[in-house]
């Protein structure tokens, strides 16, 4: 006898129904008569952002001055997210390369040497050909750093002796 009130709960607990786990719901992109729009999805409003974009927006549009702090930054993130695949020296000769992935087009190629820095913020962001979109790995500060950078290196290689006067007396 006690041996039943004992069980007795247990066992109208086990047969309660899952209610919980098997509710009536809407798949969120289905059709559906309660909305203005037909949708089970409910439209933004007008104006809706989402969060951070509109920072994100404003980093993006208004690039930092070219300080050392920034070529160093840019140096840094380069090295960790760019020169698997672009190389240390930016000729797309990374080791992924390497090992058989598609080359990347060398940076010092007179099409990438005339394109504003915002083409190489834009890439870094969206990602182009078979390079995929680096803006869930890289914040886009860094991402105006890793430009100036590519930049600096892009210089490194390109420059001439009339934009460096101050180094004329020391070449030989």
């Amino acid at each position: 006898m006690i041996r039943a009130a004992i069980l007795l709960p247990f066992l109208l607990l086990a047969a309660c129904k899952q209610e919980m786990n098997q509710q009536r719901k809407e798949n969120t992109y289905a059709a559906s008569a309660l909305s203005k729009n037909g949708s089970t999805a409910r439209m933004l409003p007008e104006g809706a952002v989402a969060r951070g974009d509109l920072a994100r927006d404003e980093i993006a549009a208004n690039p930092p001055p070219v300080t050392a702090e920034l070529l160093e930054r840019g140096r840094e993130r380069y090295a960790i997210n760019c020169v698997p695949c672009h190389g240390a020296a930016g000729d797309g000769d990374g080791m992924i390369v390497r090992r058989g992935f598609p080359p990347p087009p060398s940076y010092h190629t007179q099409r990438l040497r005339a394109v504003p820095a915002r083409y190489i913020y834009d890439v870094i962001t969206d990602g182009y050909g078979v390079m995929y979109s680096y803006a869930a790995r890289v914040q886009p500060a860094d991402r105006w750093a890793i430009a100036a950078y590519i930049r600096a290196l892009q210089l490194s290689r390109h420059a001439t002796l009339a934009e460096a006067p101050d180094a004329a007396g020391r070449l030989p």
